[in-house]
């Protein structure tokens, strides 16, 4: 078991437990994972803390979160256009030098991060003349600047790299230019201290033990390994003081050492080939960052290794010489696993270049940029949705922005492995729109532990697209300081991310469908909804079956959640996503375990092909103040027909919208069924049924739901988040995960035709029961922006 003071792998340990075990971490989770489901802990949000957290962040439970976004409205961005600064000349050096002013007087504006959900919390106040339009102010000052990269080929070869060490993603210039900039900047300044505090605390640690996670395979070991000597490297370069070295030399010698898994070959699991890749980046790095101090011996040895168990694994897995066929590296397989498998052999084979006598790092490049352009770079789909989940977008950016900038500042190109796909930019407003109050949106698995995955990728992209807001954005969340954010930071950035920025934003690829809706960028108790319908195939079986899924943030807390990830050591979990599927046999998975409708106690039909009808919003965009002060006409809407989820409704049609000026939410479900109907929604509130209505409570903070215009025959109950008695068996020996905690609010109607209206109304301080609207009862193909209005 893992202790306070000698953190090892618990081989009881799985994701739904984390929680319960201690780590030097100070949580149960030895890097985040985005959400370990809605549905721990149970009880009222906890109060707040310093923002800085010394650990690439505090491991936290958090409840899964909603999205907001609109199509309408939208900041006329693109990939090539944003509202960064033209101005040239004194007037640019003098915008850049008040900018860098005012970041220095107000520092890091977000000045507490809300315990629970690990997200930052704004004062009520704003600096108008420091939160203004995200810009980018161009300056040839040192202090403030990065200088310019001196290496720029004129024809760049993937094999070609740079005279100068490092060369992985922090040159040298970089690495000199960096002590003045934090200086300068608050946030490089705290994300220093940071890594230097991270750093400290694993070098104490002992070398991360060996453990076989089921179907994770040693990918947390792998993770974990390359987070500290991340770490380790940047501590070194920036003290040149050895004994980090030599600490970093102890882990990579232990995870190719006797007691670190099989002999042989397959040490490092290359049939879960993540893990293989992950390895392969730490050791590139560990070459890399510090080359100058390892003698010649070590050199061998570390390539050696690194040749043996990583990319040699690699050759044989693009040739599939020994028959396993793993699969990542194929047309059409656009996600994770294709980033993160391509970016840890390019990154081993780009640190080793020149030294490698044995062509090995030369093959692999001549295979991965290529693959990754193909396949990587296709995983958000054309509205920027991760095709995966939202919380497996960590995963993949993390490989992409990697391999990208190594590819970059190695060898002078990325060879448009950030272009290729015209809607890749688009992604960063998806992490943007796919967070809320309550966290992440966390449809789908949440995966294992993230460790060196970060959203950090945010910044590269802010840069190369010219979007400085998701620069604005990630640099007040608890993932920032790591030390890949020091070089892809650009310290010119100003403004506010929010200012401008829609409050609605809707995601319309065939894939996913989902929108996203909120009353405030910059406050903790606004109003977020998060809808989807998309499609329950052709996520890389991390999906759930859940068209019509949905979640509700107010008051500071999450009413309406997501578990994230079953049990990833259930046998079949990744089996497929057929019908058929025994993965659809677990709680998490199954559609009973969604907020959506639930059809004779059925799982929806895998080939569900839903359709959006209606996306609207009225279009606001919130201002430069932290303070948005919400018109009272201002609503956004999303419907769908779902029909084709089930074989037994002749019609579904589902619905949401805020009312009251962002005050209210409606969920609307038009059906016709043959068979029963329940409407379920996961909660960790306490609920109290009073007829049609029902009272949710979470510490002091209250929800009432009320069913407008009951139909005859409905009843509102509640229950444990558990498989239903009717429900198909598990597989022998399988048991099903408990999920402590959570209640399910569930309403009935036996088979016929209903236009069920369910109303939330969060109680807000300082609204009376008057102060609240009564929707009129309106058809879902009859819905408008001004429908609802009393």
């Amino acid at each position: 078991m893992a202790s306070n003071n000698n953190y090892s792998y618990n081989a009881t340990y799985n994701h739904s437990n984390a929680s319960n075990i201690n780590t030097p971490y100070g949580s149960g989770d030895p890097y985040y994972n985005e959400s370990t489901g809605f549905i721990t802990p149970n009880g009222a949000k906890k109060g707040t803390s310093k923002w800085l957290k010394i650990g690439i962040p505090v491991g936290l439970v958090v409840v899964a979160a909603a999205v907001v976004g609109i199509v309408l409205g939208v900041r006329a961005h693109n990939n090539s256009s944003s509202s960064s600064s033209s101005k040239g000349g004194s007037s640019a050096e003098a915008a850049a030098s008040q900018a860098a002013s005012a970041k220095a007087e107000i520092g890091i504006y977000a000045q507490a991060t809300n315990s629970q959900y690990m997200l930052p919390i704004y004062p009520s106040t704003t600096n108008t003349a420091a939160f203004t339009e995200p810009t980018f102010n161009p300056t040839s000052n040192s202090a403030l600047a990065w200088p310019e990269d001196s290496f720029k080929p004129s024809s760049p070869s993937p094999t070609t790299v740079r005279t100068d060490r490092p060369r992985l993603i922090a040159p040298a210039y970089k690495w000199q230019a960096l002590p003045e900039l934090i200086k300068n900047d608050p946030y490089l300044k705290a994300w220093n201290d940071t890594i230097f505090g991270n750093a400290t605390q694993y070098y104490d640690q002992p070398v991360v033990a060996y453990f076989m996670d089921g179907d994770s395979g040693i990918l947390d070991n792998a993770r974990e390994i390359k987070m500290r000597i991340k770490a380790f490297g940047y501590a070194y370069r920036m003290t040149n003081d050895t004994k980090w070295a030599d600490r970093a030399y102890k882990e990579l010698q232990n995870c190719v050492s006797d007691s670190f898994g099989p002999s042989g070959d397959l040490k490092w699991n290359p049939t879960h080939f993540l893990d293989t890749a992950e390895f392969t980046a730490a050791f590139g790095f560990a070459y890399d960052w510090f080359y100058d101090v390892w003698t010649d011996d070590q050199k061998t040895e570390i390539r050696t290794n690194m040749i043996t168990y990583g990319l040699n694994r690699g050759i044989i897995a693009y040739d599939n010489s020994d028959q396993k066929y793993t699969g990542w590296w194929t047309t059409n397989t656009q996600g994770n696993w294709n980033c993160v498998c391509n970016d840890g052999l390019t990154l081993g084979a780009l640190a080793i270049l020149g030294d490698d006598t044995t062509g090995t790092a030369e093959q692999i490049l001549g295979k991965t940029v290529d693959n990754a352009k193909e396949n990587c770079a296709m995983a958000p789909s054309t509205d920027g949705t991760w095709s995966e989940t939202a919380n497996y977008w960590y995963f993949g950016t993390t490989g992409h922005a990697e391999m990208a900038s190594a590819l970059m500042t190695a060898t002078g190109s990325d060879y448009n492995l950030l272009d290729i796909n015209p809607n890749f930019w688009k992604t960063g407003l998806f992490h943007m729109y796919v967070n809320g109050p309550g966290s992440l949106f966390a449809y789908g698995d949440h995966g294992p532990n993230k460790f060196s995955s970060t959203a950090n990728g945010m910044f590269l992209y802010a840069d190369h697209y010219n979007h400085p807001e998701f620069a604005l954005y990630q640099r007040d969340q608890h993932d920032a300081p790591e030390p890949l954010s020091m070089f892809w930071y650009n310290p010119t950035v100003a403004g506010a991310f929010w200012d401008g920025l829609p409050l609605d934003r809707f995601f319309t690829d065939q894939l996913d469908q989902w929108a996203s809706m909120r009353s405030s960028w910059t406050d903790e108790n606004a109003l977020y909804v998060a809808m989807k319908f998309g499609k329950n195939q052709g996520h890389q079986t991390h999906n759930d079956l859940d068209v019509g899924d949905f979640v509700i943030d107010a008051l500071g807390t999450r009413w309406a959640g997501e578990f994230g990830s079953g049990d990833y050591r259930s046998e079949n979990y990744f089996s497929n996503d057929t019908q058929e599927s025994e993965r659809w046999l677990y709680y998490r998975k199954r559609t009973e375990g969604q907020n959506t409708v639930l059809v004779g106690g059925n799982n929806q039909l895998v080939t569900a092909e839903p359709k959006i009808l209606q996306n609207l919003t009225t279009g606001e965009a919130q201002g430069s103040s932290t303070v948005m002060n919400v018109p009272s006409d201002s609503t956004a809407l999303f419907t769908g027909d779902l029909t084709s989820a089930y074989d037994s409704v002749t019609t579904w049609k589902r619905g949401v919208r805020l009312l009251n000026g962002r005050k209210q939410v409606l969920i609307q479900d038009d059906i016709n069924s043959s068979s029963d109907i329940m409407w379920r929604m996961q909660t960790n509130a306490t609920v109290n049924v009073d007829g049609t209505s029902a009272t949710l409570t979470i510490g002091d903070k209250k929800l009432q739901m009320t069913i407008v215009n009951p139909p005859n025959g409905v009843t509102v109950t509640t229950g444990p988040a558990e498989r239903l008695s009717t429900d198909p068996p598990l597989i022998d020996g399988q048991t099903d995960q408990p999920n402590p905690g959570v209640t399910v609010v569930m309403i009935s109607l036996p088979a016929g035709e209903y236009s069920l209206q369910v109303l939330f109304n969060p109680q807000w301080e300082g609204m009376s029961s008057g102060d609240f609207v009564t929707p009129p009862s309106v058809a879902i193909d009859q819905w408008s922006l001004k429908s609802h209005d009393s």
